[in-house]
Parts: structure tokens; C-alpha cells; sequence
């Protein structure tokens, strides 16, 4: 969910969000419209997680984030936040409500040159600033990392940062062609970078790496024969992201907020006139995107060897790299973060056999 479009104070050159730089604030009764069904489904799973996300959802203050939150009952609230804005109420807010954290930081001071304040200054030392703060307080966090030069000779530095930041894990996200980010930067070197970080992980083990995971749990499930574990042999996750306006989109939050002349708006429809168990289960009728996307996924079952550890390109990567085409195949995404990634998990294991 979108609290608020506005990503204060940060300016981040890679970011993909259209409006992060206006403070459209979710109404009230958006919370609401999404809180009626999703209090049902969490009755039935405890573990059901509501993500707020996408500009920045400290910058919505505590009192509307706190009045956002209300209508939920049963669910883990959990904040993705760039820790600029941390101060000890706002620790004081996440432990009073028990919020999950993950925090926005690409790294050592050197590698966050692409996070930048919207005065145009470096981002790093505000963002450890609201790190120290949590760890003051004893809020545990997890972090996600942007690489836009994945450099095999940086990886170790790259995961010892973390592995003494505190945090519980780390996602490492190479740096992605999508929404009002227009860059197309080299990634020759990305199936050696995820080598190097998986032998730096491996000599030092103690926070999870969201990429290795992920192929580890691969390499389990094909050598058990658990078809169903892979992605490949798994449903698409529908991911419902709802916009601050209560627009949904499905599958892929990157394409909230834009509008194509032949694909419309993404939405599947909006919480405020259409019950969000309807638009989920009538989604395919209602998001005419979707049929074409399905064609992309079919073709690149036909024609991708990793398929079954991908299974498919995102929606948002296939129409921002393909010309606003959502059935092409391979994407920049694909080769470095999907088969890259695969490639040097495995070249690793392979030359450690032992």
C-alpha cells in the first residue's frame, strides 16, 4: 500500500516512481476499503503482511500513517523506509505497534552515490543516522540494496557492510530499467559479482541473502523433485499493490501511477467503488494487460532455458524494456538478476563441490 507518493527528503537517481516528489496522501477511507477484506483473509493466516511502500511512508507523519493502520486487525504492518526521517518517536511509533522494518541502503558510503537528498547532497549519512536509531532501540530491520555497477572486486566489502550493519538480511536488487528510470547501465559483470557475494556469504554466513536463497531453494526443490517448489511450478503471486488514490495493480507495483494510450492506466480497478475480493477474482476480465502478459510468460517457457528457476520476466521490466510491448521475452532484468544471478550461485557451488 501507498501511503503517500513523496520520497522526502531523498532524490535517488535510479528511482522508477513518477510522483515522488508530491505529497498525494491515501485517504482514510482507502485503508478502510482494503481493511474489510484483508482482516477476513488474515483471520485465516496469521501471517498475512500489509507493506507500506512507494514514495517514502515516514513522510506521510505518524499521525496519518497511525490513522492508515487502524482499520487493520490481525495483519503485520511493515514500513520500507529510505531511515532518513528516523527519530525516537518515530522508533517509539514502530515498537509501539510492533511494525516491521526494511530499510533502503545500497552499501558503504561509495557505493550510495546514486542516493542523493533532493538538496542534492549524499544520502549516506542521514540514512545511518536512522539506522543507529534503530538499532538504539532494538528494532531488528532488514535491508534492501540497489547495485548499479555489480563489480565482482566490490562484493566482499558489499557484504561485510551488511553483515556488520545489523540487519537480519539483505535483497540486492541490480539496478533496473523501469518507470521514469531511463538508464540502460552496463551488467557484463553481473553473473562474477553474484559468484564473488555468494563465496563471501558462504566465509561468513550470518544474515540471509535473499538472492542465494532463492537459488539454494531451487537447487533443493528439483533435487527432492518438488515440481511445485520452483517457480516455474508455483501460480503467479497476483501482489496487490494499492495506490494512494485506491487504484490497484496487480503483480507488478512499478507500473502504479503510469498510463499507456493502448494498455490504460495497469489498474484491475479502484477499492473505493469495487470490493478488492472482486477485482482479485475477477482480474483476468478486468485487466486486459494481463491476457498479454501471458503470452510473454508462455514464450519464454518455449524458449528460456532457466524458465524453470525464473518463471518469467516481471510485467513492468517486459514493458518498460520491450517499448511498452508486455509479451516480449528476455529482459536486461533476466540476464542480470535472474540468469546471472543463477549462473554464479551455481559456478560457485560447482567449484566448492567438496
Amino acid at each position: 500500500m501507498q501511503p503517500t507518493t513523496l520520497c522526502q527528503p531523498l532524490d535517488c537517481t535510479y528511482c522508477y516512481l513518477p510522483f515522488r516528489k508530491y505529497k498525494h496522501l491515501m485517504p482514510p477511507a482507502v485503508a478502510e476499503a482494503v481493511a474489510g477484506p484483508v482482516n477476513a483473509w488474515a483471520e485465516a493466516d496469521p501471517r498475512f503482511e500489509v507493506v507500506w511502500h512507494g514514495g517514502e511512508p515516514l513522510a506521510a507523519g505518524r499521525e496519518h500513517l497511525a490513522a492508515l493502520m487502524t482499520p487493520f486487525h490481525g495483519v503485520k504492518h511493515t514500513v520500507q523506509t529510505n531511515a532518513a526521517l528516523l527519530d525516537d518517536a518515530w522508533c517509539t511509533f514502530l515498537l509501539e505497534k510492533e511494525v516491521g522494518v526494511g530499510v533502503s541502503i545500497d552499501g558503504p558510503a561509495d557505493m550510495n552515490t546514486h542516493r542523493i537528498t533532493s538538496a542534492g547532497h549524499p544520502a549516506y549519512p542521514v540514512i545511518t543516522r536512522g539506522i543507529d536509531r534503530l538499532r538504539r532501540h532494538g528494532i531488528p530491520f532488514d535491508v534492501i540494496a540497489v547495485v548499479s555497477a555489480p563489480d565482482p572486486a566490490r562484493a566482499t566489502d558489499f557484504y561485510e557492510f551488511f553483515a556488520g550493519l545489523g540487519c537480519r538480511s539483505v535483497g540486492v536488487n541490480i539496478e533496473e530499467h523501469e518507470g521514469v528510470n531511463t538508464a540502460r547501465r552496463e551488467v557484463t559483470q553481473a553473473a562474477e559479482f553474484w559468484e564473488a557475494l555468494t563465496a563471501a556469504w558462504q566465509a561468513n554466513p550470518v544474515i540471509r541473502v535473499r538472492e542465494i536463497n532463492r537459488v539454494l531453494d531451487f537447487a533443493r526443490a528439483v533435487l527432492t523433485a518438488e515440481e511445485a517448489a520452483t517457480p516455474a511450478g508455483q501460480a503467479w503471486d497476483p501482489l496487490p499493490t494499492v495506490a494512494y488514490d485506491g487504484g490497484v495493480v496487480l503483480v507488478s507495483p512499478e507500473l502504479a501511477g503510469f498510463h499507456d494510450v493502448r494498455l490504460g492506466d495497469f489498474t484491475t480497478g479502484n477499492v473505493l467503488h469495487t470490493d478488492l475480493t472482486v477485482l482479485l477474482s475477477e482480474a483476468e476480465e478486468r485487466t486486459p494487460w494481463l491476457a498479454e502478459f501471458w503470452r510473454g510468460v508462455d514464450a519464454c517457457k518455449a524458449t528460456c532455458s532457466y524458465f524453470d528457476f525464473c518463471g518469467g520476466a516481471h510485467p513492468a521490466n517486459r514493458y518498460f524494456e520491450h517499448g511498452g510491448r508486455m509479451d516480449g521475452t528476455r529482459t536486461r532484468y533476466c540476464a542480470a538478476s535472474k540468469i546471472a544471478l543463477f549462473e554464479g550461485v551455481t559456478r560457485h557451488a560447482h567449484a566448492h563441490s567438496h
